[in-house]
């Protein structure tokens, strides 16, 4: 069964879960409206093995609709830009991984604001507190931020430094930031990109398995 928590989620920030078999493209004023970090995000798709939901803005769902059935299958991306009145905005396609029991690793970071000095600049972008590790010098060599998407479904972003890949930081940043979201009563959701292995690999040893579920969608540059 669903977890309840994934389900309102869903219905929430695409605008309806679930539906029968194929892909429907369905009206969310959500996607007209800045998500998270201020900026749009025109188009935004779950599958799962039974299902899959496109969020396209209201005025735009005809065309998608239409384009759905000119372009099946992978030919549908690229052309998903300009069809919901973003030609300049850049597409992603991976896998959508969501964790109830995240792997239980120990705590790597500390919750710091965002604005505090010596964070990357994508760390910046969060409104909230982040999940940071330092060296003993203080300086940064991974963190976490949490998207808050909704009051059901939060999704984790994870970096680390170059020099101190290797060492499992990440992993375990995505671990404790998952149970800070199960703790606030959301669930801890994970996306990357079909061919970012190391994220993968992160995301499987954080406790966030691959339930065979994908997501696309539009983004900003």
């Amino acid at each position: 069964m669903l977890d309840r928590r994934l389900f309102l989620h869903l219905a929430t920030w695409l605008g309806q879960w679930p539906a029968g078999p194929g892909l429907h493209v369905v009206r969310s004023h959500r996607r007209a409206r800045p998500a998270w970090d201020g900026r749009l995000r025109p188009a935004i798709a779950v599958a799962s093995p039974a299902c899959a939901i496109l969020s396209v803005p209201p005025d735009r769902a005809g065309l998608v609709r239409d384009l759905v059935r000119e372009r099946p299958g992978e030919r549908l991306l690229p052309a998903l830009p300009s069809a919901v009145g973003t030609p300049d905005f850049t597409t992603h396609a991976g896998l959508f991984r969501w964790s109830t029991a995240p792997a239980p690793l120990p705590d790597a970071g500390e919750w710091v604001a965002p604005t505090t000095p010596g964070l990357p600049p994508w760390l910046r972008l969060f409104d909230r507190e982040v999940l940071v590790v330092r060296d003993a010098d203080g300086a940064y060599l991974a963190g976490a931020g949490i998207k808050r998407h909704d009051a059901y479904g939060h999704e984790l972003a994870v970096g680390t430094v170059p020099a101190a890949r290797g060492r499992g930081l990440a992993r375990r940043l995505v671990a404790q930031a998952a149970r800070r979201v199960l703790d606030e009563g959301a669930i801890p959701t994970y996306l990357h990109n079909h061919d970012n292995h190391t994220s993968a690999r992160v995301a499987e040893a954080a406790g966030f398995p691959d339930r065979g579920w994908t997501s696309y969608g539009v983004f900003p540059r």
